[in-house]
């Protein structure tokens, strides 16, 4: 409920940042409008916006400012899903069907390109050095996580120090220059924007987690594709690696991955899922989210006691018991 209220009490606010990303990737073209605006309307749980908001609260607080840290940086995650469904070859998205379903691959791959650009193009209307330099910082270490994913499909000899470097590229430096950002935007101390770093890094470290414990644990309604998807997909996420440590059903676990491999992923999961679900991969994963939900609720204690605060201690809260 808490959630709910926060959101309500941000509606107007949530309202200017989606027309205004609806009127940055509108274009003369309308085939790439159309594109563009597809996944936008899908919706989503818009927890990038709703971080800068709340981290240019701890400063000089400025819609018109925070718009142009909060469009950019949702319009990014908006490319790089059109991106990652073309990789994965996913037809379904937020319950809708994906650009490059309901297109194609090529059409797919311009639309993610385009918003990219676009998100570039709104971000230098801030004459914010610093802010320049460590967007397009973030934006290359995204690259070079969603190259490792691919690197490591199939990959059943990677470790969990590998996966939590990629998942911290590919997801949760995203979140954490959210934060940051947000509070660098509206001049707030360093001291605040760096705990905000930490608390964004933290809680999006929890969220990859918690996304791919979802993935096996969820239902096709509540997450918006079938369970399973990522180790159709050949990514071997942390409940799997955890599982894959286990000699009861590791030669099981791995006859069913390469199965699924064999059958350039139109094989199912199923019987895999069932036997991560058996394993302590589960808890084990559950037990490392856990770990990092309490360093970021861990980080805000620096920060100073205003409502702003306490709406990002419900945040996390929400991301750690999530279940969609």
């Amino acid at each position: 409920m808490k959630l709910m209220q926060l959101y309500a009490s941000l509606k107007s606010e949530l309202q200017a940042i989606e027309d205004q990303m609806a009127l940055a990737v509108t274009s003369d073209l309308p085939i790439l409008s159309e594109t563009s605006l597809h996944l936008l309307k899908a919706g989503g749980k818009r927890i990038r916006p709703v971080l800068v908001l709340l981290a240019g609260k701890f400063g000089d607080y400025s819609l018109e400012t925070l718009k142009k840290v909060a469009v950019p940086l949702e319009l990014i995650h908006m490319a790089t899903l059109v991106h990652d469904d073309v990789i994965d070859d996913a037809d379904t998205r937020r319950g809708q069907l994906t650009v490059k379903s309901k297109w194609d691959n090529r059409i797919a791959m311009f639309t993610g390109d385009y918003i990219y650009a676009k998100a570039l193009t709104v971000v230098t209307e801030l004459d914010k050095p610093r802010i320049h330099q460590i967007l397009s910082g973030t934006i290359v270490q995204v690259c070079i996580g969603e190259m490792e994913q691919i690197r490591d499909f199939f990959n059943v000899d990677q470790s969990v120090r590998n996966y939590l470097r990629r998942i911290r590229r590919k997801t949760a430096l995203l979140i954490a220059i959210s934060c940051q950002l947000g509070a660098i935007a509206t001049g707030a101390p360093a001291k605040v924007s760096n705990a905000l770093y930490r608390f964004g890094y933290n809680l999006g470290m929890n969220f990859q987690i918690m996304d791919d414990l979802l993935d096996l644990c969820g239902t096709e309604k509540a997450i918006g594709k079938p369970p399973g998807s990522d180790l159709r997909q050949g990514n071997i996420t942390l409940p799997v690696l955890y599982a894959l440590q286990e000699d009861a059903i590791r030669d099981r676990l791995l006859g069913e991955i390469e199965a699924i491999k064999v059958a350039d992923g139109r094989s199912d999961s199923t019987a895999a899922v069932k036997l991560v679900r058996s394993s302590k991969g589960i808890k084990e994963a559950e037990r490392m989210a856990d770990r990092y939900i309490a360093k970021a609720l861990q980080a805000l204690d620096s920060l100073p006691d205003i409502p702003a605060r306490r709406n990002l201690t419900d945040i996390a809260r929400f991301v750690a018991k999530r279940s969609y």
